[in-house]
């Protein structure tokens, strides 16, 4: 599978990133790093990071699209969040964008389907696995062997026969206008407590500083330039390195103080358009008025207000003649009454 319009790779770097949701309690990472440079003892070896939540193929998915773009072409990243490993699920590499990636094909790597120039293979050719291949440990016996191999400059092509496509997560809903505001949501939570929401920077509705934020029960009143901006303990947004926005609390967990998480709700909208809402339409005020009719002047009358009136006592009606002199203003006539 081929994409015209990448960048050339150009010759490999010699880096090679790792992620994983290994985390470092356990000698997996070093096990993998040692199957690396076994192959290529002159590697420069990268923790991007080995804290992605166990099995969190989206949390890694995410991590990785925002650091890989900062390397130099022709870095090898090694991507391994594999709940299926072991199963049928393929295992790929693949050059996007003038780099290089290996992993599962469970998603994780889905986001290169849409970078210029993807072209990838399936890791098939036994000749580039460690023996013998374990079932339940591909990062060590097949992600790693790939990588170094790449890194040495070896064609992508040697690895294993192309493939025609490469599985992707179902994409989250998007950020959306309702109205004056922008609805998105919580991608992920850093080890800060940090909510980073799917919002950009670049489409604030108004001035940084006039910009109204609301995620969970909480609202935060203008986007800072520097966590330091808010007091300590203080809840805050501003736009991240990565320019995302996002909600932290100074010295704190939003994470822990707000109770949400990814998938939770965030809203921003300016100040300003908050104001317009609020004032009284001019229309919707004269027809509510039109429907009421003119207000009446026993209601407003300061005397009448004071004057109790005994209840009224349903009696009989009689015919009554008219009277001699003329009704009084008001009054119904009695040509009015006739049936």
């Amino acid at each position: 599978m081929t994409r015209r319009g990448a960048p050339p790779s150009g010759p490999p770097s010699g880096i090679v990133t790792l992620l994983t949701d290994f985390g470092l309690d356990d000698a997996y990472v070093g096990v993998v790093k040692g199957a690396i440079l076994g192959i290529h003892p002159g590697a420069r070896l990268v923790d991007l990071t080995h804290g992605v939540p166990p099995q969190d193929v989206r949390h890694g998915a995410l991590v990785l699209t925002d650091a890989y773009q900062v390397f130099p072409p022709g870095t090898v990243h090694l991507a391994v969040v594999d709940p299926g490993v072991g199963t049928r699920r393929r295992a790929l590499a693949l050059r996007a964008d003038g780099h290089y990636f290996v992993g599962p094909d469970n998603g994780l790597l889905g986001f290169c389907a849409t970078l210029p120039g993807m072209t990838a293979v399936a890791l098939e050719n036994p000749r580039y696995h460690r023996q013998p291949t374990s079932r339940t440990f591909h990062a060590r016996d097949v992600f790693a062997p790939a990588a170094a191999h790449l890194a040495r400059g070896l064609p992508l092509a040697r690895l294993g026969p192309p493939l025609t496509a490469l599985r992707r997560l179902d994409a989250p809903p998007g950020p959306r206008r309702l109205r004056s505001r922008l609805r998105g949501r919580v991608l992920l939570t850093d080890r800060f407590g940090n909510l980073l929401t799917d919002l950009r920077g670049d489409a604030l509705p108004d001035a940084p500083e006039a910009c109204l934020l609301a995620v969970g029960r909480a609202r935060v009143v203008g986007l800072s330039e520097t966590y330091a901006d808010c007091p300590r303990g203080a809840l805050g947004a501003l736009v991240d390195s990565s320019g995302r926005i996002e909600v932290f609390v100074r010295e704190g967990s939003a994470r822990v103080r707000l109770g949400v998480g990814p998938g939770a709700l965030v809203s921003l909208w300016s100040s300003r358009s908050r104001s317009r809402r609020g004032r009284p339409s001019t229309r919707s005020t004269s027809r509510s008025r039109s429907r009421r009719g003119p207000p009446s002047t026993r209601s407003t009358s300061p005397m009448r207000s004071r004057v109790s009136t005994p209840p009224r006592v349903r009696t009989p009606s009689f015919p009554t003649p008219a009277p001699s002199s003329a009704p009084r203003r008001g009054s119904p006539s009695r040509a009015t009454r006739r049936p």
